[in-house]
C-alpha cells in the first residue's frame, strides 16, 4: 500500500467528535446579579405582603408584620422560582442556551412582576420546544396545589379575621354568628375580591371555615396558592410564545395553531370589553349619556387598533372578530348584568396589548416539526385542562 493510499483511507475514517459543551455555565458575576435580583424581589414582596397578610390589629408599629410579609414572600417566590427553574433545567437537558431566572421586583401590588428566563437561541425542534414550555407550568402547578392544600388543612376558625384592622363590619358579623357571611358586609367601603376558579372552588367545598373570596388574601398559603394557579393559567394561555402557545403549537402544528390562537385572542377581547367599558363609563361621568354611547365609541376604536396589530392588518379577520366581540360584550353587560355599573377592570386589556405588541398572537414555525409521543401528548392536553380549571374571567376586582 502506497503512502497516498494510506492517507486516503485515514481521511475517510470517522473522526472523533468533540464532547458537547454545556452552554449554560454562568460565571460568578452573573450568579451574583441574579441572586441580587432575587434578594431585592424577596424584600419588595415581603414589604407589600405585609399589607396583604400582615396581622395589623392592635399593633404600634409595622415590625410585628414583617414575619407575616416574609412568609408570604417565601411562599410566592417558591412558586415563581420552581416555575422558572423548571424551564431552566429543561433547557439545560436539551443543551439550549438560556439565562438563569430574572426575578423582577416592584414595590407595589404583590411586590413583583414575576420571573422570567431568556432563551438565547431559536428552538427549532418541537420536542425541545414542548419540554421547555411545559416544564415550568407543570412543576409550578404542583407547588401551587401543595400550598393550597397546606392552607386548607390548616385553616383557622373565622375569628382569624380579628387579627386585621379595618374590617369592623365583618368582624361584628363573625362575633355574632361565628361564621363568615354569605355576602359582603361592609360600612360602604369597597372590598378587594379575588375571582373564583373551577379548581379552587372544587377543592374548597371539602373544607370548613373557608374564607370568602373578599377576605381570602389575608391567608398567606391560600393567597400564594391562588396566585400560583392564576399565574400558571396566564402562562398557559395558548397564544404566541407563551408556555401555552409552545405547547398547543407542538400538539396541533403551525397552521391549526395560527387559527386557534387568533380565535382565542378574539375571545380575550370580549373579557377586555366587559372590564373596560364600565371603567370608561365611570371615568367619563357626565360627559357620557345614560346609554354609554361615548364609552362604546371609544372602546370600538381601541378594539379596532388592538385587532389591527394582533392580526397584522388582515381585515378578513379584523372585521368579523371586531363585530363579534362588540356584540358579545354588549350582550353580557346589558343582557346578564343589566347595566354598565358593574365593576370594571383594566387587567385583561393590559394583558391583550402585551400579547399583541410583545408576545405576538401566532407562534413562529419551528424548522423540525415531528409528532409528539403519547406521553407528551397526554401531558400537553392535560396542561390545556389545567388552563381551563385555573383561569378566572374576573381575577381581581372591587365590589
Amino acid at each position: 500500500m502506497s503512502q497516498q493510499d494510506f492517507y486516503e483511507i485515514l481521511e475517510h475514517q470517522p473522526q472523533p467528535q468533540p464532547p458537547v459543551q454545556n452552554k449554560n455555565k454562568p460565571d460568578l458575576k452573573t450568579i451574583l446579579k441574579h441572586l441580587g435580583l432575587f434578594i431585592l424581589t424577596f424584600a419588595t414582596v415581603s414589604f407589600t405582603g405585609m399589607a396583604w397578610v400582615g396581622k395589623s390589629a392592635g399593633i404600634d408599629s409595622m415590625w410585628p408584620m414583617v414575619k407575616d410579609g416574609a412568609l408570604f414572600a417565601t411562599l410566592l417566590l417558591t412558586f415563581l422560582g420552581t416555575h422558572e427553574f423548571g424551564h431552566y433545567f429543561a433547557a439545560i437537558h436539551h443543551n439550549v442556551r438560556t439565562t438563569l431566572p430574572y426575578f423582577i421586583p416592584i414595590p407595589i401590588g404583590i411586590g413583583t412582576f414575576g420571573a422570567v428566563i431568556r432563551i438565547k437561541e431559536k428552538v427549532n425542534d418541537t420536542y425541545k420546544l414542548f419540554d421547555i414550555g411545559i416544564s415550568g407550568p407543570l412543576v409550578g402547578f404542583i407547588v401551587s396545589l401543595i400550598l393550597l392544600f397546606i392552607g386548607f388543612f390548616t385553616l383557622p376558625d373565622p375569628s382569624y379575621i380579628m387579627n386585621f384592622a379595618g374590617h369592623d363590619a365583618i368582624q361584628h358579623y363573625v362575633t355574632q354568628h361565628g361564621v363568615y357571611p354569605d355576602h359582603p358586609v361592609t360600612n360602604h367601603e369597597e372590598l378587594l375580591t379575588l375571582g373564583n376558579t373551577l379548581l379552587y372552588s372544587f377543592i374548597a367545598q371539602f373544607f370548613n371555615n373557608v374564607p370568602p373570596m373578599w377576605e381570602m388574601y389575608h391567608y398567606p398559603f391560600l393567597f400564594a396558592g391562588w396566585l400560583g394557579l392564576f399565574f400558571t393559567a396566564l402562562n398557559l394561555t395558548p397564544i404566541g410564545q407563551l408556555d401555552g402557545g409552545h405547547i398547543l403549537y407542538t400538539l396541533i402544528g403551525f397552521r391549526k395553531h395560527r387559527k386557534v390562537a387568533r380565535v382565542f385572542f378574539g375571545a380575550l377581547t370580549v373579557l377586555c370589553g366587559i372590564g373596560f367599558v364600565p371603567v370608561l363609563k365611570m371615568s367619563l361621568g357626565s360627559y357620557d349619556n345614560a346609554y354609554g354611547t361615548l364609552s362604546w365609541l371609544l372602546w370600538a376604536g381601541v378594539l379596532f387598533f388592538l385587532l389591527r396589530k394582533a392580526y397584522h392588518r388582515e381585515h378578513k379577520w379584523i372585521a368579523p372578530v371586531w363585530g363579534g366581540s362588540m356584540l358579545l360584550t354588549a350582550g353580557y353587560l346589558y343582557g346578564l348584568v343589566g347595566n354598565l355599573q358593574s365593576t370594571g377592570s383594566l387587567m385583561w386589556l393590559v394583558w391583550a396589548f402585551f400579547l399583541a405588541y410583545f408576545v405576538q398572537v401566532e407562534h413562529p414555525p419551528a424548522f423540525y416539526e415531528r409528532p409528539l409521543d403519547t406521553k407528551r401528548t397526554i401531558l400537553g392536553w392535560l396542561s390545556m385542562i389545567i388552563f381551563i380549571l385555573c383561569i378566572s374571567p374576573n381575577p381581581i376586582y372591587f365590589q
